[in-house]
């Protein structure tokens, strides 16, 4: 019988390792549980080699563009890496343009969850406290339904923490758009960011 990773362990390794989650789940499969040779199994694969590269600057890259819907939905998305070389290769230029698409297709506002105003968070969370008290289950139930209708707040307002919806792939292997663009980044062998983006939708108020 194979082992069956727990929710922590994945957490941690993908922690440790910047790995996405199904390839920090997987490699903790291979390895029995065995934290130290899921590691190493992340490490052959060169999936665990991008937190190294976390410190690193990344001052180069390109801006990508999308118009989907014969130019009813126009995207802009600025992603950077380490060099110009990278910037202009083939599979750079690629994940520009699928997250360009994500963009388009799931109506994101905000690169990463750090970016969302505290002020709203705040007040979301607080909705989410005052219907979750409402159950008249324990506090400690009700923190955690709180977490999680917080995560898939996040989930739908932020980018990297969306679901990865664009290519073939996508209904067999779930992931989220920072597992993409992490996976990415181990094959370009550089730190990625995505800094920013603009979507503009035909006849969208400029006030939203």
């Amino acid at each position: 019988m194979s082992y069956t990773p727990t929710a922590d362990e994945v957490k941690k390794l993908r922690e440790e390792t910047q790995a996405g989650m199904l390839d920090c789940k997987k490699a903790i499969q291979d390895a029995n549980g065995d934290f130290e040779k899921a590691k190493d199994i992340l490490r052959k694969k060169g999936l665990a080699s991008v937190s190294k590269r976390s410190d690193r600057v990344a001052s180069n890259g390109s801006i990508a563009s999308y118009v989907h819907h014969g130019g009813r939905i126009g995207v802009l998305i600025e992603v950077r890496c380490e060099t110009d070389f990278v910037a202009r290769t083939d599979e750079f230029q690629k994940m520009g343009k699928t997250l360009a698409m994500q963009v388009a297709v799931s109506r994101p506002r905000y690169v990463k969850r750090e970016d969302a105003p505290v002020e709203i968070v705040e007040r979301e969370k607080k909705i989410y406290a005052e219907q979750a008290s409402e159950s008249g289950k324990p506090q400690q139930v009700v923190e955690k339904m709180v977490q999680g209708k917080l995560e898939k707040y996040f989930a739908e307002i932020c980018l990297l923490d969306q679901e990865f919806m664009i290519g073939e792939a996508v209904k067999s292997t779930a992931k989220t758009v920072n597992d993409y663009v992490i996976e990415t980044a181990a094959k370009l062998g550089e730190k990625v960011d995505v800094i920013r983006f603009v979507r503009m939708e035909l006849g969208e108020s400029t006030g939203n």
